[in-house]
């Protein structure tokens, strides 16, 4: 399984971002040649999958998670291909919003990074509701990822997660950063290098954060 995850602060970048998607999980596919797969090995091609949080999505999109995906259509007759054979990317959208009175799908996951990637809300309360709402200690390690979280909340607002990172390493947060990487590591399950990648970290500065990561 190879995982790609993006942060898409404008849903209207002047083309639709599903395609941009789309493109990434084929070039994660294509990009297979010759590392997990040679010559005419197939079988070996990996899922690949492209996560998008968008934290500020058209009204009708908030609060909502949608999966784009390969399926099986029979036109002619029944036949039942192993779906692991043509199941090979999957795209996964994941629109924030405020949670308005009486939305529904304001729970879970959407609930969860909405009030962590959010610059309206403070520390604190983002603490208090990840206690009482989804049971999390805060403990000292997981009261400094908040803190990181809430840095990056930051730029989310006027320009993205991206260039919100970008302004605290200017600012010489490194330990904010590394506690981003760390979390994108643990919720999402990624390597040290596709957390960096999620995060747009400077080549040149991955080394710096692969070494404090083992430290």
């Amino acid at each position: 399984m190879i995982i790609n995850v993006e942060a898409q602060n404008d849903f209207y970048p002047g083309y639709p971002i599903i395609k941009r998607a789309l493109y990434y999980c084929s070039r994660m596919i294509s990009s297979q040649y010759g590392s997990e797969f040679t010559e005419t090995h197939y079988e070996k091609i990996r899922k690949v999958y492209s996560i998008w949080i968008c934290p500020n999505p058209p009204k009708k999109r908030e609060n909502t998670v949608t999966r784009y995906c390969v399926q099986e259509e029979n036109l002619a007759s029944q036949v039942l291909e192993q779906k692991e054979n043509y199941d090979l990317l999957t795209v996964v959208m994941i629109c924030l919003g405020l949670g308005h009175a009486g939305d529904d799908n304001y729970r879970g996951i959407l609930k969860l990074l909405g009030v962590l990637l959010s610059s309206e809300k403070e520390a604190e309360e983002k603490k208090k509701i990840l206690q009482e709402d989804f049971d999390i200690a805060m403990t000292k390690t997981m009261e400094s990822e908040v803190s990181a979280m809430c840095n990056l909340s930051k730029g989310v607002e006027e320009r993205g997660i991206a260039i919100g990172l970008e302004r605290g390493m200017e600012r010489g947060l490194e330990t904010g950063t590394l506690n981003a990487i760390r979390k994108l590591m643990e919720t999402l399950k990624l390597t040290a290098e596709q957390a960096m990648e999620a995060l747009k970290v400077p080549e040149e500065e991955k080394v710096k954060y692969a070494g404090m990561l083992k430290g």
